[in-house]
């Protein structure tokens, strides 16, 4: 009879964590995500050295099949893709105009701005858990493209809760 009390207040608070969660999370507003290709591929191992313009190493290794997606995110003026994260790693190029990038482990909420044709136009979320907030802080249109490998199957993005440090959401 405990067990099966045990069983159902683990069933409840399960539920209710699934619930919280879903309430709490922060999705996008004034953003849209268009998925340019997909493919799937299993194990990956390179490994590239080179001298040549100047030494330069490359290292990709996955174990278990890998989905690749090329994104192409836009972002309307004051548009946020609200606190989400990843299951792997996403490479980000602004193609068209700024963003700003908050991080969720980050407590003092420091913007990182990126806009596209300067030397900082490009950054790395590194997924796996991370949690971030990408928003258009312009009044004008922005845009990404994102290359992401993400475990096959897995959902490619996860909405978070927001980390409760950001005042400025």
């Amino acid at each position: 009879m405990r067990s099966k009390l045990m069983v159902a207040v683990l069933l409840v608070v399960l539920g209710f964590a699934g619930y919280a969660g879903k309430v709490l999370a922060t999705p996008g507003t004034g953003f849209v995500g268009t998925t340019l290709a997909t493919a799937t591929f299993g194990d990956l191992f390179s490994f590239v050295h080179t001298k040549t313009p100047q030494p330069w190493t490359e290292l990709l290794y996955t174990h278990g099949s890998t989905d690749l997606y090329v994104q192409q995110n836009t972002w309307q003026p004051g548009g946020s893709t609200g606190w989400h994260t990843h299951p792997g790693p996403s490479y980000v190029i602004v193609t068209v105009g700024s963003v700003t990038e908050y991080l969720g482990n980050d407590p003092t909420c420091t913007p990182h701005v990126y806009t596209a044709g300067t030397a900082n136009d490009s950054f790395t979320d590194i997924g796996g858990g991370s949690v971030h907030l990408v928003r258009n802080e312009t009044a004008q249109v922005a845009q990404t493209v994102a290359v992401q490998f993400v475990p096959a199957g897995a959902m490619r993005r996860q909405d978070a809760p927001n980390p409760g440090h950001c005042s400025l959401f």
